[in-house]
């Protein structure tokens, strides 16, 4: 996988650009964040503290959205599933999740406020017609089942507060395409931070059950197995936790976020510190999740036995009080609602920049009917299909992951060339250590992806042949790390070329027009053909075993 990352002889950086190469007018123009203002010809933030906390009120946003989204409906289902069945056991997972997440988030930083073009058009245009169709047209599909689970989330919800589903699914759905469309982007942000905020509700839960705190911090840093468990469960629950963590849509939407709110180069360090205080929020949050879960059903006949979300609210209510049950399920709606919003624009950002239609939160729904109303459909039609009697909704939570295990590899792998592409990022692309460090992380997923895949296939392989596949896939990955330092160091690529700070700053992307063909080396070709081939045959047999269970069942 390394050897990819390097494509013969390089074009030549172009020109620096000052100009954002915008497909949006509304893209330009003053930063108006839910915590201020700062005016597109205002030069820097200040020295002072107050100057520059300011600064980072104005920028915040989509770093905390995209990080606290992913604590969605998923990520709520497989923490309290690890906490009921296995106790702490399993926290050290999200500490190495910790620099994946925020590698992978940079890297989207920097194409978004580089380039000022979203992620699905930058695939579009560097790697051909059939990557950017089909880029936008998975997303589409697993972005939709991604936002039903989020709709099976609220449900539950609901179910625990005594609310009718009906209507607490269709007025959620009708609070999210409302705040989404009233043609402000700081009103939009403001709902966010308030949903962000939501996301606290977990402290009291903690203060309430008492976990043991000790207990977490080692099971935090000390990685184990739970003893006497099912390898093969385990593992793949494992792999639920990184799939649920770290998906495709965030990608998208943080890179089309970040250019809809007009950040710019000279912002990119308060938006890495908007990006680590979101991850914070995630882990922390993750973490209380799996500590009072295990806390409230350790030594209860519940413990070993998770059914769903509901059933550790109805938990909650019954071994620590209804006010945690309450608080918990409130949360659980408050996380399904902002990443059923942050799912839904990622899909109508990609689509509007494929299509080239006008794609702003800034624009109202007259200005921008086609990208208001793929956001709209895409929620309503989501939020029926949770209402529908009988649907099969945990075999479509389990499509969701395996889906979105599948196609992780594939979207790091695109991140990971346009991040190396001059023409794109120009002084701002990747070093060397990133590089192999990424091409490790993909390894790694590729691996997880055909574990995850096989799983649902055959689903009596062994906790054995699963834990040779993984441990045997990571010592290749760490082998070819291995063989192309040793490679680059025998045969060094041309040098960087330097750049002051000051011209990095200003360095834009030129014009997509203005950009040199990329060129394509046999290796490249060759490992893109493989890709396509492992996709298509892996989503086809997923989709058919989902469906024989569906039937089945």
């Amino acid at each position: 996988m390394p050897t990819s990352i390097t494509t013969g002889p390089q074009p030549t950086m172009p020109a620096a650009h000052k100009a954002p190469a915008s497909l949006d007018s509304a893209h330009i123009g003053d930063i108006k964040g839910a915590f201020g203002t700062i005016k597109m010809d205002q030069e820097g933030s200040g020295s002072g503290w107050k100057a520059k906390l300011k600064t980072l009120l104005a920028v915040v946003g989509p770093g905390l959205i995209v990080m606290v989204g992913d604590n969605d409906a998923g990520a709520f289902g497989t923490y309290t599933q690890a906490g009921q069945n296995y106790g702490t056991s399993l926290l050290w997972t999200l500490l190495l999740l910790v620099p994946v997440l925020y590698v992978n988030q940079e890297m989207v930083l920097r194409l978004g406020v580089v380039t000022g073009v979203g992620h699905a058009r930058l695939i579009l245009e560097r790697f051909g017609k059939f990557w950017g169709a089909f880029s936008v047209i998975d997303l589409f599909i697993l972005n939709a089942l991604t936002i039903v689970t989020e709709f099976i989330g609220i449900s539950l919800g609901l179910d625990y507060l005594g609310i009718p589903k009906v209507v607490g699914v269709l007025v959620a759905a009708a609070v999210i395409v409302g705040a989404a469309s009233t043609g402000s982007f700081k009103r939009f942000e403001r709902v966010c931070m308030i949903l962000v905020a939501g996301s606290l509700l977990l402290v009291p839960i903690i203060v309430m059950v008492h976990p043991g705190l000790g207990q977490m911090a080692h099971d935090f840093v000390v990685p184990g197995v739970p003893t006497g468990s099912d390898l093969s469960t385990v593992t793949l629950l494992i792999i639920g936790i990184v799939g649920t963590t770290i998906a495709p849509w965030q990608l998208f939407f943080q890179q089309s976020y970040l250019i809809d709110k007009r950040i710019t180069p000279r912002f990119i360090n308060y938006e890495k510190a908007d990006l680590w205080i979101g991850i914070a929020i995630v882990i922390v949050g993750a973490g209380a999740i799996m500590g009072f879960t295990t806390a409230t059903f350790s030594g209860q006949p519940e413990f070993g036995n998770f059914t769903d979300a509901g059933g550790v609210a109805e938990g909650l209510g019954k071994y620590v009080g209804k006010t945690a049950g309450v608080l918990f399920a409130v949360a659980l709606i408050d996380a399904s609602i902002i990443g059923a919003a942050a799912v839904g624009l990622s899909t109508s950002y990609a689509l509007g920049d494929v299509l080239g239609l006008k794609h702003s939160l800034h624009r109202k729904f007259s200005d921008a009917k086609g990208f208001y109303a793929v956001f709209a459909g895409i929620l309503l039609i989501s939020a029926i299909v949770v209402l529908i009697p009988g649907a099969p909704l945990g075999l479509l939570t389990v499509g969701v992951q395996v889906l979105a295990g599948v196609l992780l590899p594939s979207a790091t792998v695109f991140l990971l060339l346009l991040c190396n592409d001059k023409q794109v990022l120009g002084p701002w692309v990747n070093g060397k250590f990133l590089n192999i460090f990424t091409a490790f992380i993909i390894g790694i997923l590729v691996i997880l992806s055909l574990v995850l895949t096989s799983s649902v296939l055959f689903p009596d392989m062994t906790g054995g042949t699963i834990v040779a596949i993984i441990f045997i896939g990571a010592g290749a990955c760490l082998l070819g790390c291995i063989a192309y330092v040793i490679y680059r160091a025998l045969r060094p690529g041309p040098a960087r070329e330097a750049v002051s700070h000051s011209e990095r700053r200003e360095w834009r992307m030129p014009p997509l027009t203005l950009l040199e063909a990329p060129k394509v080396s046999t290796a490249r070709r060759a490992g893109l053909t493989v890709l396509r081939a492992y996709l298509l045959v892996a989503m086809i047999l997923v989709i058919v075993r989902v469906v024989q269970l569906a039937i089945g069942g």
